[in-house]
């Protein structure tokens, strides 16, 4: 019995020197932190871009939407909408080229200090009108000059209002091309 506790502990302890030894290779905290989306309007039925800034921590890099190695994860941004509300196109920057100690004769496409992403929001013409918080993740890959860390996915959140659509125009009524003449 006392053989089966020696080797429990003896697993236990392994167990949290490598949970320790985790938070000495890679980042504690976020490497990227959202910062706050200024809220913006768009009528139903209309497009409206939300422009998302994201900064990376001093010291680090992430992987551009589009790195050069394909064994490289890109940063990428997934949303969930609200039913009625539609996410278009995410237009991201495009990256820095960039060389690293650990692998100084390849450039990387990377992002560093602060980065926009833009997302293309449209409420359709059903919805009512009022704020609605959108929710998804931004995946990325963080790397410093020595090494890249397994990825990490940002949770982000960013508010829009729906305004009240246009009433539809109603013009006059089509006029016959053709002159009539009374006689």
């Amino acid at each position: 019995m006392q053989g089966v506790a020696k080797i429990g502990t003896s697993w236990l302890l392994l167990a949290a020197s490598l949970a320790w030894g985790q938070d000495l290779i890679g980042p504690k905290g976020p490497s990227v932190t959202m910062l706050p989306a200024p809220i913006i309007s768009i009528p139903g039925g209309k497009p409206g871009e939300v422009q998302l800034r994201f900064r990376v921590v001093r010291g680090y890099h992430v992987n551009s939407n589009r790195p050069k190695a394909e064994f490289l994860i890109p940063t990428a941004l997934k949303l969930d909408a609200p039913t009625d509300i539609v996410v278009g196109k995410i237009s991201y920057p495009p990256g820095q080229d960039m060389s690293f100690p650990f692998s100084p004769d390849e450039k990387l496409s990377v992002y560093s200090g602060d980065f926009l992403v833009a997302v293309v929001v449209r409420p359709l013409h059903t919805v009512i009108p009022g704020k609605y918080m959108l929710h998804g993740k931004l995946r990325y890959q963080a790397c410093d000059k020595a090494a890249c860390y397994p990825p990490k996915e940002l949770p982000v959140e960013f508010e829009v209002k729906v305004a009240k659509a246009a009433a539809p125009h109603k013009g006059n009524p089509a006029q016959s091309p053709h002159v009539h003449r009374l006689r």
